[in-house]
């Protein structure tokens, strides 16, 4: 059961979704910059992460049916000009994008609570350009924001490194990097700390980030044709053997064997020290 877009846009609106916000989406701008020129789809619920990406020739918004969907960006940050709303409802095993369509993909709150994280990946395998790219964000096994169910990334079917790596390529996506983020444990009065337990969380205790980021690349093969097969000359042994009557003679080519009577008649002469034959 997926968490309510009610309850997602209210936890990234208090102190721990900020800094969510901040760690996660410096991971993203790490990872693709402006995305200048690029086509962007935020699948799951991953509008807050997308400030950055503010070069993109576009950028579309796709929240699960389950989960439920809210305008973005919202009226007052477009004053009613501009695109307008650029976010949709979807099926999550359907989208409702043509083939090959987004240049990046970016994935957070969606692998956690999708029925069928395989079906989810291949999805995004399809709407994905040749050699385009997707984050996917989950949260990590090992860390403390997926035992605490005060938070979005408590839901759900946690990862780890392998997991995600495994069920990226069982989609045909090659994974490429990976990061993790964080550090700070989920309580809202160690918000303000967020960047301090960044910090020390990534050189002393890596394991214990409570969030995998995984980038993968759609690779696309050219398939040979098949030639066609040529029919082959087998030689079976023993086939071949030595005529035993003599050749004619307007055939070009005369039997020397010793015991035929024409090799005599042409003088045939075995020099038996160099054992070689010689005509007279």
């Amino acid at each position: 059961m997926r968490r309510d877009v009610v309850e997602l846009r209210r936890f990234y609106a208090g102190p721990l979704g900020h800094a969510v916000r901040e760690m996660v989406g410096r991971k993203v701008d790490e990872a693709w910059g402006y995305a200048t020129g690029l086509d962007v789809l935020a699948l799951g619920y991953a509008t807050p992460f997308l400030d950055g990406l503010s070069r993109a020739r576009r950028i579309v918004a796709a929240m699960p049916a389950q989960q439920g969907v809210e305008v973005w960006p919202s009226p007052s940050s477009y004053g009613g000009g501009g695109e307008g709303n650029l976010s949709c409802l979807a099926d999550e095993e359907a989208l409702p994008f043509p083939n090959a369509m987004f240049d990046r993909v970016l994935v957070v709150h969606g692998l956690e609570e999708s029925d069928d994280p395989l079906s989810f990946l291949r999805e995004v395998w399809r709407v994905l350009a040749p050699s385009g790219r997707v984050i996917l964000a989950a949260a990590a096994r090992s860390g403390l924001w997926s035992t605490g169910e005060g938070t979005p990334f408590g839901s759900g079917r946690p990862f780890t490194r392998r997991q995600l790596e495994q069920l990226a390529r069982e989609a045909e996506l090659e994974p490429l990097a990976w990061s993790r983020a964080l550090y700070v444990p989920p309580v809202a009065g160690l918000a303000r700390y967020a960047e301090g337990f960044e910090q020390l969380g990534a050189r002393v205790f890596p394991q214990f980030a409570g969030l995998i980021l995984l980038e993968a690349v759609k690779q696309t093969f050219a398939v040979k044709p098949k030639g066609l097969k040529a029919p082959a000359r087998v030689f079976v042994p023993g086939a071949l053997r030595p005529a035993r009557t003599a050749l004619p003679q307007s055939a070009g080519a005369l039997d020397l064997r010793l015991d035929n009577p024409a090799a005599v008649q042409h003088g045939m002469l075995l020099d038996r020290r160099s054992n070689r034959l010689s005509l007279r």
